[in-house]
């Protein structure tokens, strides 16, 4: 059996805030750091090149800002070699906003795609729930830092 080429892997979450807020978390890193990344070099802009960095794991990647649609679209591309990454933000009323992050470019055996997918599904899930406690609660679930505890330089 062959998988289907490009594999796409969908992550998605109603998060209950206005578009505008939600977008604005993923591209302001002064709140992005707050469920995902722990440095960047700065907001994302259209036409930018950024490095994010998870400095709890010893990690980066380059990152450039492909398009930005204010409030509905984001799209960059990441790692090497550049896989896209794309954030859709659909409002639901005045105050609430589903989010759809989409990623594909996954490399290798069927079983290294596979398992390229599983990991970037539970990631993007893990970032938007993450992103859905800070913003509706105040909460910072400290997901991805804990996800893999045993790989942090920052033990528990």
């Amino acid at each position: 059996m062959s998988l289907p080429q490009p594999l796409v892997v969908h992550a998605q979450m109603l998060i209950r805030r206005p578009a505008a807020q939600v977008f604005g978390a993923f591209v302001d890193p002064a709140v992005t750091t707050k469920f995902w990344f722990t440095k960047s070099t700065g907001p994302l802009e259209a036409g930018a090149r950024l490095q994010w960095e998870w400095e709890m794991y010893g990690a980066s990647t380059q990152v450039v800002v492909k398009a930005l649609e204010r409030d509905r679209r984001i799209l960059i591309e990441w790692n090497d070699p550049p896989c896209p990454v794309e954030w859709k933000f659909e409002a639901r009323g005045e105050n609430a906003t589903f989010v759809t992050i989409e990623t594909s470019g996954f490399r290798g055996s069927d079983g290294e795609v596979i398992d390229q997918a599983l990991d970037a599904k539970g990631g993007f899930t893990n970032v938007l729930a993450g992103c859905k406690a800070l913003l509706e609660h105040g909460v910072a679930l400290n997901l991805v830092g804990d996800h893999f505890p045993d790989r942090s330089r920052q033990k528990a």
